[in-house]
């Protein structure tokens, strides 16, 4: 099978989104008919989903982080499909598209409903409830991403690094042994030294996973850090420049100004610290009390100006799949090429009104067993608030969370601050509704309320998650040339999947470690306890809403700070015709994550960026040719970065084996704590390396031709 050619792209100046010239071009062309969501797909796909729950959940409760499992679950897919007869890339893409949901569904619950045991509203995790919001959040996420499909992937193009790389990835492992396979190598060799690395990072502990320098100079608190994860520099260079500079805008305002001023004007202990407390544990201290909010804030503003832009988009897609439902009803013929066959709109939306049943089912129960000095009225009145906000407040936040992941991946997409703002918009408009009927502090009506918000948190998260998911994986079908709606309803099995598995996994680990200051019995080692940092997070929020302690002018602070974003772009960058423009959304990003996820990012943006120039600067000596190898050469740095998001992936799915077995991800580090600082020297030079090679790599003509 000919291998689609890339094509040349080039810079949209009214977003930073990387656009295509010419028509694209699937690489199974539309009018072909392979195997795809067949039989043996469908069942490989609901075993790994389910596999991976487990290891998901116990990373993101420990280390608040989950690992992108479609690359891994792709790489699995074809090994084991290889022993069937002539299994096609379509299949291979159906099932890394339902083996990822169930690891997507495991990181919406995770990073929410384990705030409920820590806020002491359970005692134990209530399995019926917990399988209702994962398989009612992730079935909702997937109905959601169906119109933000054509607004997102076909209109706006964005680029959506992971599902780009998993998309490679396939094809590569499809062209192996042909003579199309030109190419493969530099993916090869970019999975190669990705898995190399984070072994030695993540496993054995002798190269560092992150860098930083901190001072305080005059009260006043100044420095950097950067990670070195190969698979976000590999990130950074498939989104690019336009991106990264928006990115770095963001963290210069959070780290430039924000900590200096806030260190400059307090003191270690405002923070909990200890007087003598170091520079950097100040930094990251005011970033997790003050910046947080303050990047909410940011992504509060830009998400609802991103969705006013995507209005038209999805109004149209909406539109056109009622008018093609309503002529096929009445006999009319409806073309309809295959690559472009969503799920019909009207099923769309039965499937919403039908999940809202068990939407309201859980919130009455909740509210009935809070026992609030509320008349029945009001009680129905605000269960069905509650129903309508869940599914309204997901699907913005499934736009706002679908239109980060095309930005900067799903890796770094900021679920938590998503549902953070969920859930100040919902305690926000409960306070209203019931502020003159309930007593608000640390009464245990308060806690009914912030549970109820957080099982809000669940849906919204989970809802917001597979839409991600299920973006980057229609990112892969679009340009493999897969169906649509085979993709979606493949994915709500996946769902189903992850949520059958999801809650006694939860009980497992809580009954094995306890989860944050909570713990099932007594006598237990709180230092094997897990962390669950968002699900704490949650916890505070929720609370800290119904109690009054949350800081509000940081969230009102971030607003205003996404307005003048969007204020500098429109009346300056716009009628100045700039080349890049300021996106809210991508500023916000930079300001509310961590600064050693933003900085591998933005190198890789610079890289990419660099290198172009370079090989623009050779236009003259290769001659007419010259948009032949610019194309030849983008493809090799696109594979050789794909290639470092896929090695880190896997090598971190497999590492979560021997961190279960072994009860700790100190399982098979080879040094101690003294070794760090020598491991960190060498984390950066081998960092500093590989970024030079993909430099090469983005430029080396000799390769090209």
């Amino acid at each position: 099978m000919p291998q689609a050619k890339l094509k040349r792209k080039v810079v949209k100046k009214s977003s930073p989104i990387i656009k295509n010239k010419q028509a694209f071009q699937p690489y199974i062309p539309a009018t072909k008919h392979i195997p795809e969501a067949s039989f043996r797909a469908v069942l490989l796909g609901i075993m790994l989903a389910m596999i991976l729950v487990g290891s998901t959940a116990y990373l993101g409760l420990k280390m608040g982080q989950t690992i992108s499992a479609s690359i891994p679950a792709a790489v699995i897919s074809m090994a084991i499909l290889r022993l069937f007869r002539k299994p096609t890339v379509l299949e291979n893409n159906i099932v890394q598209t339902i083996a990822s949901a169930g690891y997507v569904v495991t990181g919406g619950i995770i990073f929410t409903i384990p705030a409920l045991i820590v806020m002491g509203y359970w005692q134990t995790f209530n399995y019926l409830q917990i399988s209702f919001i994962a398989a009612v959040g992730g079935i909702l996420g997937v109905l959601f991403s169906i119109p933000l499909r054509r607004a997102l992937i076909i209109d706006e193009k964005l680029r959506f690094p992971e599902g780009v790389a998993t998309a490679e990835v396939l094809k590569a492992g499809d062209l192996v042994g042909s003579k199309h396979n030109t190419g493969v190598g530099f993916l090869i060799n970019g999975g190669i030294f990705a898995s190399i690395i984070k072994f030695a990072q993540t496993g054995l502990h002798v190269i560092g996973e992150s860098v930083h320098g901190w001072i305080n100079i005059g009260g006043s608190v100044f420095g950097f850090s950067a990670g070195l994860s190969l698979s976000m520099i590999g990130a950074g260079y498939i989104v690019g420049m336009s991106v990264a500079i928006n990115l770095l805008i963001g963290t210069a305002i959070a780290w430039l100004a924000a900590v200096p001023l806030y260190t400059f004007f307090s003191t270690p202990e405002a923070f909990g610290l200890a007087a003598d407390a170091s520079a950097f544990d100040w930094a990251m201290a005011v970033r997790s009390t003050k910046l947080r909010y303050i990047g909410v804030g940011t992504m509060i503003f830009g998400g609802l100006y991103a969705l006013l832009s995507l209005i038209g988009p999805i109004k149209t897609a909406i539109a056109s799949s009622f008018s093609a439902f309503q002529k096929s009803r009445m006999g009319q013929a409806v073309k309809v090429i295959r690559t472009e066959y969503d799920m019909p709109m009207p099923y769309v939306v039965l499937g919403i009104c039908v999940l809202a049943v068990p939407v309201f089912i859980i919130f009455n129960n909740v509210l009935t067993a809070a026992n609030l000095p509320i008349s029945q009225n009001l009680h129905l009145a605000t269960v069905l608030l509650l129903t309508v906000l869940s599914l309204l407040v997901g699907f913005i936040c499934a736009s706002i969370g679908g239109y980060m992941a095309g930005i900067v991946g799903s890796s770094a997409n900021p679920l938590s601050g998503i549902t953070i703002a969920a859930i100040l918009a919902v305690s926000t408009t409960l306070m209203v509704l019931l502020g003159s009927h309930v007593t608000f502090g640390n009464s245990a009506e308060a806690l009914s309320l912030a549970a109820s918000v957080i099982l809000i948190g669940g849906v919204v998260a989970t809802a917001a998650a597979l839409s991600c998911d299920n973006l980057q994986d229609l990112k892969s079908g679009h340009i493999l040339g897969s169906t649509p709606w085979k993709q979606q309803a493949t994915l709500m099995i996946g769902v189903i999947a992850g949520s059958i598995a999801i809650a006694p996994v939860l009980d497992l680990l809580y009954q094995a470690y306890g989860i944050g200051e909570s713990f099932p019995r007594a006598g237990m080692d709180p230092t094997h306890a897990l962390a669950a940092p968002q699900a704490m997070l949650m916890a505070s929020v929720a609370k800290g809403v119904f109690s009054y302690t949350l800081d509000w002018p940081l969230v009102f602070l971030g607003m205003g700070i996404g307005l003048g974003i969007a204020l500098i772009d429109l009346i300056i960058l716009k009628r100045l015709k700039a080349t890049y423009r300021l996106s809210v959304m991508a500023v916000a990003l930079g300001l509310y994550l961590p600064i050693d996820v933003i900085m591998p990012l933005v190198i890789g943006g610079v890289i990419n960026f660099m290198a172009r120039r370079r090989l623009k600067s050779n236009r003259k000596k290769i001659g007419k040719d010259f948009s032949e190898v610019e194309a030849k050469v983008e493809r090799q740095g696109l594979l050789f970065a794909s290639g470092l998001i896929a090695g880190e992936a896997l090598i971190g799915i497999c590492l979560a084996i021997p961190f279960v077995m072994y009860q700790s991800t100190n399982a098979l580090a080879i040094v101690d704590a003294s070794f760090k600082k020598t491991a960190t020297y060498v984390g950066a030079i081998v960092f500093l390396g590989v970024g030079y090679y993909l430099y090469q790599i983005g430029y080396r003509l000799k390769s090209a031709k």
